[in-house]
């Protein structure tokens, strides 16, 4: 039988919050024991769901005891989870960002890094799962004041390198723009539309993103056009 030493009512309907800052375990931990247990942590949520996921489970698919585990994650299941989602954004953005950078234009920035997050992020089995029988843990956080939290630490993130190009607030549009993008996509795919192909994607950015920062670009601080 199941622990239910994870009391899951905690987690209904309320998932756990992308942190502001992004953080990860850091390279003096990449090998040990707290990486493993945020790696067996997602493997049993891609298993069981996070409501269902125990303490036991994940230790023991960490080939960890369970008093270590609290010993690595002193806050239990929610410490836990909160490592997993920072770190796995971490690794999102560690792998965008590699991408991004060997763009030589705004088109094609645009689009690795529209292709990049629908990729991994389809592909993510963890997440996947959620999506599929969890909803609820997931998409609290796509929408209202959860999407905002989404979009300004994706626009933190992208606005740099967006930079060459743009200048600071168009940047930081852009970057929510398509973030916005990869977030509708995920909540709910479009037929006709795939984002993990580039052609699609580069007719998307070519026909309506970048169009639209340009036109955004020419109005001033009153929203008109030419206003200065």
């Amino acid at each position: 039988m199941r622990s239910a030493s994870w009391a899951p009512e905690r987690w209904h309907g309320g998932g756990t919050p992308l942190p502001p800052v992004v953080r990860h375990l850091g390279t003096d931990d990449r090998s040990s024991s707290r990486v493993r247990v945020v790696d067996a942590t997602l493997r049993c949520i891609a298993r069981f769901g996070l409501h269902k996921t125990t303490v036991d489970d994940v230790a023991r698919e960490a080939g960890v005891s369970r008093a270590t585990l609290y010993r690595l994650f002193p806050g239990g299941k929610d410490a836990v989870v909160r490592a997993v989602v920072e770190t796995e954004t971490a690794r999102l953005f560690s792998d965008l960002g590699a991408a991004m950078g060997e763009a030589r234009d705004l088109d094609t920035l645009l689009v690795a890094a529209i292709v990049g997050a629908a990729r991994r992020l389809s592909s993510h089995a963890a997440l996947t799962y959620l999506l599929e029988h969890e909803p609820g843990t997931v998409l609290p956080h796509l929408a209202f004041s959860g999407l905002d939290r989404v979009l300004g630490v994706a626009g933190s993130f992208a606005a740099p390198f967006l930079g060459r190009w743009l200048g600071p607030d168009d940047a930081v549009r852009a970057a929510e723009w398509a973030a916005r993008i990869v977030v509708s996509y995920l909540a709910c795919p479009r037929d006709g539309v795939d984002l993990t192909e580039p052609a699609d994607v580069r007719h998307l950015v070519e026909t309506f993103v970048v169009p639209g920062i340009q036109a955004l670009a020419l109005r001033g601080p009153e929203g008109r056009v030419g206003a200065g």
